[in-house]
Protein backbone atom coordinates (compact mmCIF):
# COMPACT_ATOMS: atom_id res chain seq x y z
CA UNK A 1 0.00 0.00 0.00
CA UNK A 2 1.19 3.49 -0.61
CA UNK A 3 -0.02 6.90 -0.76
CA UNK A 4 -0.94 8.58 -3.73
CA UNK A 5 2.18 10.01 -5.66
CA UNK A 6 1.56 12.32 -8.89
CA UNK A 7 4.83 12.68 -11.44
CA UNK A 8 4.57 15.70 -13.46
CA UNK A 9 6.05 14.99 -16.42
CA UNK A 10 5.49 18.04 -19.23
CA UNK A 11 4.93 21.81 -19.09
CA UNK A 12 3.64 23.82 -21.59
CA UNK A 13 5.22 26.39 -22.94
CA UNK A 14 2.58 28.99 -23.66
CA UNK A 15 0.20 28.55 -20.96
CA UNK A 16 0.03 26.46 -17.48
CA UNK A 17 -1.34 23.37 -18.61
CA UNK A 18 0.48 20.57 -17.40
CA UNK A 19 1.24 16.21 -17.96
CA UNK A 20 1.53 14.32 -15.36
CA UNK A 21 0.59 10.67 -13.91
CA UNK A 22 -1.74 9.81 -10.96
CA UNK A 23 -0.75 6.43 -9.31
CA UNK A 24 -3.33 5.15 -7.06
CA UNK A 25 -3.18 1.42 -5.13
CA UNK A 26 -5.87 0.82 -8.27
CA UNK A 27 -3.63 1.67 -10.70
CA UNK A 28 -2.82 4.96 -12.58
CA UNK A 29 -4.30 8.22 -14.17
CA UNK A 30 -3.16 10.15 -16.89
CA UNK A 31 -3.98 13.35 -16.54
CA UNK A 32 -5.50 15.77 -17.80
CA UNK A 33 -8.08 13.54 -16.65
CA UNK A 34 -11.47 13.42 -17.11
CA UNK A 35 -13.79 11.70 -14.33
CA UNK A 36 -17.63 10.21 -15.32
CA UNK A 37 -19.79 10.56 -12.33
CA UNK A 38 -21.05 7.87 -11.27
CA UNK A 39 -23.35 9.26 -8.28
CA UNK A 40 -25.00 5.97 -6.77
CA UNK A 41 -21.89 3.86 -7.88
CA UNK A 42 -23.24 3.56 -11.57
CA UNK A 43 -22.56 5.83 -14.34
CA UNK A 44 -26.01 6.37 -15.26
CA UNK A 45 -27.13 4.23 -18.48
CA UNK A 46 -23.66 3.10 -19.03
CA UNK A 47 -22.50 -0.26 -18.12
CA UNK A 48 -18.98 -0.67 -16.39
CA UNK A 49 -17.97 -2.51 -19.14
CA UNK A 50 -18.52 0.31 -21.48
CA UNK A 51 -16.92 2.54 -19.43
CA UNK A 52 -13.80 0.45 -20.26
CA UNK A 53 -13.87 -0.91 -23.72
CA UNK A 54 -15.82 2.70 -25.54
CA UNK A 55 -15.35 5.49 -22.81
CA UNK A 56 -11.99 4.69 -21.83
CA UNK A 57 -12.49 5.90 -18.04
CA UNK A 58 -9.29 5.96 -16.22
CA UNK A 59 -10.75 6.64 -13.13
CA UNK A 60 -15.26 7.30 -12.12
CA UNK A 61 -16.57 8.86 -9.32
CA UNK A 62 -19.06 7.78 -6.16
CA UNK A 63 -20.93 9.94 -3.85
CA UNK A 64 -21.12 10.41 -0.24
CA UNK A 65 -24.51 11.14 0.27
CA UNK A 66 -26.32 8.93 -2.21
CA UNK A 67 -24.11 5.67 -1.43
CA UNK A 68 -24.76 6.62 2.58
CA UNK A 69 -28.67 6.46 1.71
CA UNK A 70 -28.90 3.75 -0.71
CA UNK A 71 -27.94 1.33 -0.29
CA UNK A 72 -26.05 2.29 3.02
CA UNK A 73 -22.99 1.41 4.74
CA UNK A 74 -23.65 -1.74 5.77
CA UNK A 75 -24.51 -3.16 2.32
CA UNK A 76 -21.09 -1.67 0.96
CA UNK A 77 -19.26 -2.91 3.88
CA UNK A 78 -20.24 -6.41 3.65
CA UNK A 79 -19.37 -6.51 -0.37
CA UNK A 80 -16.12 -5.78 0.42
CA UNK A 81 -16.42 -2.33 -0.55
CA UNK A 82 -17.47 -0.02 -4.07
CA UNK A 83 -14.81 -1.22 -5.41
CA UNK A 84 -16.23 -4.75 -5.12
CA UNK A 85 -19.98 -3.52 -5.09
CA UNK A 86 -19.58 -2.46 -8.86
CA UNK A 87 -16.98 -4.77 -9.57
CA UNK A 88 -15.15 -1.48 -10.87
CA UNK A 89 -11.25 -2.39 -10.54
CA UNK A 90 -9.52 0.98 -11.25
CA UNK A 91 -9.71 4.25 -8.83
CA UNK A 92 -12.86 5.19 -7.62
CA UNK A 93 -12.75 9.24 -6.28
CA UNK A 94 -15.96 9.88 -3.88
CA UNK A 95 -17.28 13.36 -3.59
CA UNK A 96 -17.78 14.16 0.19
CA UNK A 97 -21.97 15.01 -0.68
CA UNK A 98 -21.39 18.92 0.54
CA UNK A 99 -22.75 19.83 -2.85
CA UNK A 100 -25.74 17.94 -2.59
CA UNK A 101 -26.56 19.12 0.68
CA UNK A 102 -25.69 22.64 -0.44
CA UNK A 103 -28.13 22.24 -3.40
CA UNK A 104 -30.63 20.99 -0.36
CA UNK A 105 -30.88 24.75 0.29
CA UNK A 106 -34.51 24.28 1.37
CA UNK A 107 -34.16 21.01 3.94
CA UNK A 108 -30.67 21.76 5.40
CA UNK A 109 -29.60 23.63 8.52
CA UNK A 110 -25.61 24.67 9.20
CA UNK A 111 -24.26 24.99 12.32
CA UNK A 112 -20.55 24.27 13.62
CA UNK A 113 -21.56 20.29 14.55
CA UNK A 114 -22.43 20.00 10.84
CA UNK A 115 -25.59 19.91 8.88
CA UNK A 116 -28.80 18.56 9.06
CA UNK A 117 -30.88 17.52 5.90
CA UNK A 118 -33.93 16.14 4.98
CA UNK A 119 -33.36 12.62 2.59
CA UNK A 120 -34.89 13.69 -1.28
CA UNK A 121 -36.16 9.53 -0.96
CA UNK A 122 -38.67 9.17 1.97
CA UNK A 123 -37.76 12.84 4.21
CA UNK A 124 -36.05 11.46 6.95
CA UNK A 125 -33.79 13.57 8.47
CA UNK A 126 -30.11 12.87 9.02
CA UNK A 127 -26.58 14.60 10.34
CA UNK A 128 -23.33 15.00 8.37
CA UNK A 129 -20.43 15.96 11.05
CA UNK A 130 -16.66 15.57 9.26
CA UNK A 131 -16.33 12.99 11.08
CA UNK A 132 -19.47 11.20 10.26
CA UNK A 133 -18.49 11.83 6.05
CA UNK A 134 -14.80 10.25 6.92
CA UNK A 135 -16.26 7.16 8.10
CA UNK A 136 -18.80 6.84 5.20
CA UNK A 137 -15.87 7.47 2.97
CA UNK A 138 -14.13 4.90 4.90
CA UNK A 139 -16.72 2.48 4.50
CA UNK A 140 -17.68 3.17 0.92
CA UNK A 141 -13.86 2.94 0.23
CA UNK A 142 -13.05 5.60 -2.97
CA UNK A 143 -9.09 5.65 -3.02
CA UNK A 144 -9.39 9.45 -3.17
CA UNK A 145 -11.95 11.08 -0.83
CA UNK A 146 -12.54 14.63 -0.48
CA UNK A 147 -13.16 16.57 3.06
CA UNK A 148 -16.19 17.61 4.03
CA UNK A 149 -16.73 21.54 3.29
CA UNK A 150 -19.39 24.29 2.82
CA UNK A 151 -20.13 25.02 -0.70
CA UNK A 152 -21.41 28.73 -0.82
CA UNK A 153 -24.08 29.74 -3.49
CA UNK A 154 -22.85 31.94 -6.16
CA UNK A 155 -23.19 35.41 -6.01
CA UNK A 156 -22.64 34.89 -1.93
CA UNK A 157 -21.32 38.60 -0.11
CA UNK A 158 -18.20 38.60 1.02
CA UNK A 159 -19.12 38.41 4.76
CA UNK A 160 -21.06 35.19 4.20
CA UNK A 161 -17.96 33.57 1.95
CA UNK A 162 -15.44 34.23 4.34
CA UNK A 163 -17.47 32.91 7.02
CA UNK A 164 -17.93 29.66 5.24
CA UNK A 165 -14.91 29.41 4.31
CA UNK A 166 -13.45 29.25 7.73
CA UNK A 167 -15.82 26.90 8.87
CA UNK A 168 -15.15 24.68 6.10
CA UNK A 169 -11.19 25.20 7.21
CA UNK A 170 -12.49 23.85 10.67
CA UNK A 171 -14.55 21.01 9.39
CA UNK A 172 -11.36 20.19 7.45
CA UNK A 173 -9.33 19.58 10.55
CA UNK A 174 -11.72 17.81 12.25
CA UNK A 175 -11.53 15.70 8.71
CA UNK A 176 -7.93 14.96 8.99
CA UNK A 177 -8.46 13.92 12.72
CA UNK A 178 -10.99 11.59 11.90
CA UNK A 179 -9.33 10.49 8.77
CA UNK A 180 -5.86 9.57 10.43
CA UNK A 181 -7.43 8.05 13.65
CA UNK A 182 -9.28 5.45 11.21
CA UNK A 183 -7.75 2.62 9.45
CA UNK A 184 -8.60 1.38 5.41
CA UNK A 185 -10.74 -1.15 5.78
CA UNK A 186 -10.04 -3.12 2.41
CA UNK A 187 -6.05 -3.52 2.52
CA UNK A 188 -5.60 -0.38 0.05
CA UNK A 189 -4.69 3.22 0.81
CA UNK A 190 -7.10 5.75 0.42
CA UNK A 191 -6.32 9.46 -0.16
CA UNK A 192 -8.05 12.55 1.56
CA UNK A 193 -7.95 16.19 -0.62
CA UNK A 194 -8.71 19.22 0.92
CA UNK A 195 -11.15 21.86 -0.87
CA UNK A 196 -10.26 25.81 -1.19
CA UNK A 197 -13.29 28.02 -0.84
CA UNK A 198 -13.90 31.18 -0.59
CA UNK A 199 -16.55 32.58 -3.26
CA UNK A 200 -15.37 34.99 -5.84
CA UNK A 201 -13.05 37.12 -3.28
CA UNK A 202 -9.22 36.65 -4.19
CA UNK A 203 -7.92 37.28 -0.63
CA UNK A 204 -10.09 34.67 0.47
CA UNK A 205 -9.09 32.22 -2.02
CA UNK A 206 -5.65 32.75 -1.59
CA UNK A 207 -6.18 32.20 2.04
CA UNK A 208 -7.74 29.30 1.15
CA UNK A 209 -5.25 28.04 -0.67
CA UNK A 210 -2.44 28.55 1.75
CA UNK A 211 -4.37 27.00 4.53
CA UNK A 212 -5.54 24.11 2.41
CA UNK A 213 -1.89 23.54 0.72
CA UNK A 214 -0.13 23.87 5.02
CA UNK A 215 -1.89 20.06 5.04
CA UNK A 216 0.25 18.51 2.73
CA UNK A 217 -2.67 16.77 1.39
CA UNK A 218 -1.70 14.32 -1.46
CA UNK A 219 -3.47 16.58 -3.82
CA UNK A 220 -5.96 19.66 -3.62
CA UNK A 221 -9.26 20.53 -5.19
CA UNK A 222 -11.01 24.14 -5.97
CA UNK A 223 -14.50 23.90 -4.75
CA UNK A 224 -17.35 26.44 -4.98
CA UNK A 225 -17.13 27.34 -8.66
CA UNK A 226 -19.61 26.82 -11.76
CA UNK A 227 -22.52 27.46 -9.36
CA UNK A 228 -23.75 30.48 -10.97
CA UNK A 229 -20.30 32.99 -11.29
CA UNK A 230 -20.05 34.19 -14.77
CA UNK A 231 -17.50 32.04 -17.33
CA UNK A 232 -14.88 34.94 -17.00
CA UNK A 233 -15.22 35.15 -13.12
CA UNK A 234 -14.48 31.45 -12.96
CA UNK A 235 -11.74 31.11 -14.93
CA UNK A 236 -10.08 34.39 -13.46
CA UNK A 237 -10.63 32.79 -9.61
CA UNK A 238 -9.22 28.89 -11.34
CA UNK A 239 -6.07 31.11 -12.37
CA UNK A 240 -5.77 32.43 -9.17
CA UNK A 241 -6.62 29.17 -7.10
CA UNK A 242 -3.57 27.39 -9.22
CA UNK A 243 -0.91 30.26 -8.57
CA UNK A 244 -1.52 29.85 -4.73
CA UNK A 245 -1.57 25.81 -4.76
CA UNK A 246 1.55 23.53 -4.77
CA UNK A 247 2.41 23.07 -8.00
CA UNK A 248 3.66 19.49 -7.27
CA UNK A 249 0.63 17.83 -5.93
CA UNK A 250 -2.32 17.29 -8.48
CA UNK A 251 -5.27 19.65 -8.65
CA UNK A 252 -9.08 19.26 -9.14
CA UNK A 253 -11.88 21.58 -10.05
CA UNK A 254 -14.93 20.09 -9.30
CA UNK A 255 -17.62 20.17 -11.18
CA UNK A 256 -16.84 21.57 -14.65
CA UNK A 257 -18.06 21.56 -16.84
CA UNK A 258 -18.18 22.26 -20.99
CA UNK A 259 -15.61 20.63 -23.50
CA UNK A 260 -14.62 24.46 -23.65
CA UNK A 261 -14.52 24.90 -20.15
CA UNK A 262 -12.29 22.31 -19.38
CA UNK A 263 -9.71 23.14 -21.90
CA UNK A 264 -9.58 26.67 -20.99
CA UNK A 265 -8.90 25.02 -17.06
CA UNK A 266 -6.42 22.94 -18.55
CA UNK A 267 -4.93 25.62 -19.62
CA UNK A 268 -4.51 27.10 -16.51
CA UNK A 269 -2.77 24.65 -14.59
CA UNK A 270 -5.68 22.07 -13.50
CA UNK A 271 -5.41 18.29 -13.75
CA UNK A 272 -8.55 16.36 -13.05
CA UNK A 273 -12.27 17.41 -13.69
CA UNK A 274 -15.92 15.72 -13.34
CA UNK A 275 -19.11 16.98 -14.39
CA UNK A 276 -22.70 15.00 -15.32
CA UNK A 277 -23.09 17.19 -18.13
CA UNK A 278 -21.68 14.55 -20.70
CA UNK A 279 -24.40 12.43 -19.41
CA UNK A 280 -27.01 14.56 -18.62
CA UNK A 281 -26.70 16.72 -21.85
CA UNK A 282 -26.45 13.26 -23.86
CA UNK A 283 -29.83 12.03 -22.60
CA UNK A 284 -31.52 15.26 -23.48
CA UNK A 285 -30.23 14.76 -27.28
CA UNK A 286 -27.12 16.71 -27.35
CA UNK A 287 -24.30 15.61 -28.69
CA UNK A 288 -20.68 17.20 -27.94
CA UNK A 289 -18.26 16.16 -31.21
CA UNK A 290 -15.31 16.71 -32.78
CA UNK A 291 -16.91 19.72 -35.35
CA UNK A 292 -19.09 21.17 -32.64
CA UNK A 293 -22.28 20.82 -30.74
CA UNK A 294 -25.54 18.60 -31.97
CA UNK A 295 -28.96 18.84 -30.99
CA UNK A 296 -30.28 14.89 -32.23
CA UNK A 297 -33.41 16.03 -32.09
CA UNK A 298 -33.54 18.21 -34.94
CA UNK A 299 -35.29 17.34 -38.10
CA UNK A 300 -32.28 18.18 -39.89
CA UNK A 301 -30.41 14.38 -39.19
CA UNK A 302 -33.67 12.66 -39.97
CA UNK A 303 -32.11 11.36 -43.42
CA UNK A 304 -28.52 11.69 -42.16
CA UNK A 305 -27.12 8.07 -42.35
CA UNK A 306 -23.42 9.45 -41.02
CA UNK A 307 -22.12 7.91 -38.38
CA UNK A 308 -22.71 10.25 -35.22
CA UNK A 309 -18.62 11.28 -35.22
CA UNK A 310 -16.45 9.71 -37.79
CA UNK A 311 -13.65 10.93 -36.05
CA UNK A 312 -13.99 9.85 -32.36
CA UNK A 313 -12.20 6.61 -31.56
CA UNK A 314 -15.48 5.16 -30.04
CA UNK A 315 -17.26 2.57 -31.66
CA UNK A 316 -20.47 3.59 -30.93
CA UNK A 317 -19.89 6.76 -32.16
CA UNK A 318 -19.03 4.71 -35.42
CA UNK A 319 -21.68 2.45 -35.61
CA UNK A 320 -24.95 3.97 -35.08
CA UNK A 321 -25.53 6.65 -37.34
CA UNK A 322 -27.44 10.59 -36.37
CA UNK A 323 -30.67 9.03 -38.29
CA UNK A 324 -30.94 6.22 -36.45
CA UNK A 325 -30.05 8.25 -32.97
CA UNK A 326 -32.72 10.73 -33.66
CA UNK A 327 -35.09 7.54 -34.40
CA UNK A 328 -34.69 6.17 -30.97
CA UNK A 329 -35.33 9.79 -28.93
CA UNK A 330 -38.45 10.23 -31.30
CA UNK A 331 -39.48 6.74 -30.18
CA UNK A 332 -38.58 7.16 -26.41
CA UNK A 333 -36.24 4.00 -26.47
CA UNK A 334 -34.03 3.60 -23.82
CA UNK A 335 -31.00 2.58 -26.28
CA UNK A 336 -30.73 6.57 -26.88
CA UNK A 337 -30.35 7.19 -23.79
CA UNK A 338 -26.82 4.60 -23.58
CA UNK A 339 -25.77 5.49 -27.15
CA UNK A 340 -25.97 9.22 -26.49
CA UNK A 341 -24.43 9.33 -22.49
CA UNK A 342 -21.22 6.77 -24.16
CA UNK A 343 -21.05 9.41 -27.06
CA UNK A 344 -20.42 12.09 -25.11
CA UNK A 345 -18.05 10.49 -22.25
CA UNK A 346 -16.10 9.30 -25.00
CA UNK A 347 -15.91 12.11 -26.42
CA UNK A 348 -14.45 14.02 -22.77
CA UNK A 349 -12.00 11.45 -22.70
CA UNK A 350 -10.93 12.03 -26.22
CA UNK A 351 -10.73 15.43 -25.43
CA UNK A 352 -8.91 15.67 -22.35
CA UNK A 353 -6.18 12.56 -24.16
CA UNK A 354 -6.14 14.97 -26.64
CA UNK A 355 -5.25 18.01 -24.52
CA UNK A 356 -2.81 15.85 -23.21
CA UNK A 357 -0.52 15.31 -26.41
CA UNK A 358 -0.55 18.25 -27.12
CA UNK A 359 0.98 19.64 -23.93
CA UNK A 360 3.50 16.84 -24.29
CA UNK A 361 4.50 18.30 -28.03
CA UNK A 362 4.80 21.54 -26.66
CA UNK A 363 1.78 23.04 -29.00
CA UNK A 364 -1.43 23.11 -26.70
CA UNK A 365 -2.03 26.58 -26.21
CA UNK A 366 -2.50 27.38 -30.28
CA UNK A 367 -4.25 23.61 -30.25
CA UNK A 368 -6.55 25.19 -27.55
CA UNK A 369 -7.89 28.20 -29.07
CA UNK A 370 -8.75 26.64 -32.37
CA UNK A 371 -10.09 23.94 -30.73
CA UNK A 372 -12.73 26.00 -28.23
CA UNK A 373 -13.83 28.10 -31.35
CA UNK A 374 -14.92 24.69 -33.23
CA UNK A 375 -16.30 23.29 -29.89
CA UNK A 376 -18.74 25.87 -29.77
CA UNK A 377 -20.16 25.59 -32.97
CA UNK A 378 -23.68 24.48 -33.21
CA UNK A 379 -23.91 21.85 -36.19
Amino acid sequence: MATLSFELQHKDQKSNARAGVITTDHGEIQTPIFMPVGTVGSVKGVSQQLLQSDVKAQIILGNTYHLYLRPGTDVLEKAGGLHQFNHWDKPILTDSGGYQVFSLAGTRKIKEEGVTFQSHIDGSKHLFTPEKVMDIQRSIGGDIIMAFDECPPGGSDYGYAHKSMELTHRWLDRCFTQFNATPDKYGYTQNLFPIVQGGTFKDLRKQSCEYIASKDAPGNAIGGLSVGEPEPVMYEICDWCCQHLPQQKPRYLMGVGTPWNILECIGLGIDMFDCVMPTRNGRNAMLFTTQGVINIDNKKWEFDFSPIDEALPCEMSQYYSKSYLRHLFKAKELLALTIASVHNLSFYLWLVGEARKHIVTGDYASWKEEMVLKLKTRL
